[in-house]
């Protein structure tokens, strides 16, 4: 990755989001967004500030009102719907708060899903890489077990490994660790922080954490619609959004 350095892999300019409605409401007011090669992003705000709202549009779950997208250099209004669906596929990936792991697949079948998807089934090289994946995060024991047998850690680290299965520039966590008890959480918050670092993948992750929040390369503050940084000040006495 070190070629990479500074290559820009998100990029919004002027964003703008307002949901219709019987009265519009307005959400984002200007967001201008730059995220590099390799880079892990929090950002935090209130509930209902628009944070989960910029995960959808920068993941082309959702388009803005106005305003530029890149993702990965690409300009995302310009792409069909087949091509949003590559991008949602292929270059990024995403962990919510809930696993959503399928219940009637395994741990490794959930992992290697979006594989499967892509190309009706794995190699056998990317198999060994998934796998790989699953012991190095603690699950080398359960590739065979169910969802409903593990437990919500489990699954969740499960669900980040199917996050990286296209091995996508970019990954969006949306309160990944939101259902998961503190010391569970953090070692959630670790496996991804060791992906960005070894993979080189960028993370931009939501969260009320305000502890996993401020061990991210910046933190970024949403507030009546519009972001900034927060001062060295703000990051050492640490903020309440929530």
């Amino acid at each position: 990755m070190s070629g990479e350095a500074g290559r820009l892999v998100i990029e919004t300019v002027g964003l703008k989001k307002t949901y219709l409605g019987k009265m519009p409401t307005p959400v984002l007011f200007g967001i201008d967004l730059r995220v590099a090669a390799g880079e892990f992003v929090s950002i935090i705000g209130q509930s209902g500030s628009g944070k989960s709202t910029l995960l959808n549009i920068l993941g082309a779950l959702d388009v803005p009102t106005e305003g530029l997208v890149k993702i990965d250099g690409v300009d995302i209004s310009t792409l069909t719907e087949d091509g949003l669906a590559v991008l949602r596929s292929q270059v990024v990936g995403f962990v919510f708060q809930a696993h959503f792991l399928l219940d009637e697949l395994t741990c490794l079948e959930n992992a290697v899903l979006p594989i499967s998807i892509r190309n009706g089934s794995p190699t056998l090289e990317e198999s060994a890489w998934i796998t790989s994946l699953l012991v190095r995060v603690g699950l080398g024991g359960k590739l065979h077990k169910y969802p409903d047998t593990m437990s919500g850690g489990e699954n969740q680290r499960c669900a980040i490994v199917r996050a990286l299965a296209n091995r996508p520039r970019i990954v969006l966590a949306d309160e990944p660790t939101g259902d998961l008890d503190s010391h569970t959480g953090e070692e959630v918050f670790r496996l991804m922080r060791q992906m960005s670092s070894e993979i080189g993948i960028s993370f931009v992750m939501v969260t009320h954490d305000e502890r996993l929040a401020r061990a991210a390369d910046r933190i970024l503050l949403i507030e009546d619609g519009l972001m900034r940084a927060l001062t060295k000040e703000e990051k050492a006495v640490g903020t309440s959004p929530s």
